[in-house]
């Protein structure tokens, strides 16, 4: 079963209300609410794209390292994926899915990193909970996500209903702004391009890691040549 069937499953057992999660038709009407004015934004259309340059950035590990992509890019191609927290399920199941992929990935000569707003010690819950070993990247303020066009806003109704749930990003993310980057995955050469680009603002949407593997061979046959 590849990674979307697994979300496409999840998401009809959390949206149908069943057990455990028991969720009214009221709080599924919310959540497809905010997703399609997302997708209505246009915003998805301004991220990123495949062949513009990556912007460069340092940001701490789950450990407190600070990892820099110029270093990493100096090595190797870099797979990058962008997620929302340890609290979003659709999130563990792609962290899941691209750490079984890894060593494919490392096979094609490319490294990993996964960034989001949270800070460390929920980075490191993410790394705990999902067995990772690639290393998660916190960008407290959104300033990584923000430069690659995936950082926006909460609607007013959905922090409410977030906070229902006990979902309180800024105490998780150590920021009062009730911001989340779009779910985002990049592949990038070590010249510093952009390989590969996707960007969903539909968050149960994602890409199985099978899609980078076509991407790495190129980058690897072209730095053979």
């Amino acid at each position: 079963m590849n990674l979307q069937d697994r979300l496409d499953a999840f998401k009809a057992d959390f949206e149908g209300g069943k057990p455990p999660y028991n969720v009214p038709p009221a709080v599924v009407a919310i959540m497809h609410r905010a997703t399609a004015e997302l997708i209505a934004s246009g915003q998805a259309e301004r991220t990123k794209k495949t062949g513009e340059t990556a912007p460069r950035f340092t940001l701490s590990d789950q450990d407190g390292h600070p990892i820099s992509s110029a270093a990493l890019l100096a090595k190797v191609p870099l797979v990058l994926t962008f997620y929302r927290g340890v609290w979003c399920p659709y999130c563990n199941m792609e962290l899941s899915a691209i750490q079984g992929a890894l060593p494919e990935i490392a096979a094609r000569g490319a490294s990993v990193v996964a960034i989001s707003p949270q800070t460390p010690p929920n980075s490191r819950k993410s790394a705990r909970q999902n067995a990772l070993t690639f290393p998660i990247l916190s960008d407290i303020g959104g300033e990584v996500a923000n430069a690659f066009g995936l950082r926006f806003r909460l609607p007013d109704y959905l922090i409410e209903l977030y906070k229902g749930f006990k979902n309180d990003l800024p105490a998780l993310n150590a920021d009062p702004s009730w911001t989340l980057p779009m779910p985002g995955r990049y592949v990038i050469g070590t010249d510093g391009v952009i390989a590969y680009a996707e960007a969903n603002p539909d968050y149960t949407r994602r890409p199985d890691p099978t899609e980078l593997l076509p991407v790495l061979d190129k980058l690897a046959a072209q730095r053979a040549a």
